[in-house]
């Protein structure tokens, strides 16, 4: 009995000690791993118009609307691009272009279609309706019928003003779309959130551009 008491105790600090490497070596590992998740964002704020990153940048971001070029002639697409290329070839400063596809919002349809199919008392109005409502309701679960959003993003490195700096960047190259008969919307801090999540997003196809 007096020596197996020794051999006992050598075997439970063995066990400790091999219990204590692995626990330690675990809890490094989640740290790494949660650290790095939280590195993989590089956003400090976003407040206004502007987002902060980590890296001592500020960004500022538009929405260029969409327009049917469906409609002009192909001579008016032909001015429309030399009037676009003529505005952007004198900036000299760099861009970022983003194009996203999403799949279009049309639940403002749907409740229209739905309220018009309550106060109807035609029957066969009220069968196409929901014939109809049943046809949408299908393809915006199916993600087919997408639409394409386009931004464009300035950046400059923080210093002091550098805000009012950018927003003069920002309301510069609206000014040369809007006078090219292209409507653009300047973001604010709830717009720039929910593009940050569309861009972030893996279910969204997307494509980027830099131009310097």
């Amino acid at each position: 009995m007096p020596m197996i008491l020794p051999i006992i105790m050598i075997a439970l600090c063995l066990f400790g000690g091999i219990g204590y490497f692995f626990y330690t070596k675990f809890v490094v590992s989640k740290k790494t791993q949660v650290n790095t998740a939280q590195d993989f964002v590089n956003i400090v704020d976003i407040k206004d118009h502007f987002l902060y990153t980590k890296d001592d940048y500020v960004m500022s971001y538009f929405k260029i609307q969409p327009i049917s070029i469906e409609l002009l002639s192909e001579r008016e697409k032909e001015s429309l691009c030399n009037m676009l290329t003529a505005e952007l070839s004198s900036l000299n400063e760099p861009f970022k272009f983003i194009a996203i596809s999403r799949p279009v919002d049309i639940s403002s349809l749907i409740s229209e279609y739905t309220e018009l199919l309550h106060n109807s008392t035609d029957q066969i109005q009220k069968t196409l309706l929901r014939k109809e409502i049943y046809e949408m309701n299908d393809y915006a679960l199916s993600g087919e019928v997408v639409e394409r959003q386009f931004y464009i993003v300035l950046w400059q490195k923080y210093y002091d003003g550098v805000e009012e700096d950018l927003i003069k960047r920002a309301k510069d190259f609206i000014r040369r779309f809007e006078s090219c008969g292209v409507p653009c919307t300047l973001l604010k801090e709830g717009d720039i959130v929910g593009l940050c999540s569309l861009v972030n997003n893996s279910v969204y196809e997307k494509s980027e551009v830099s131009v310097s």
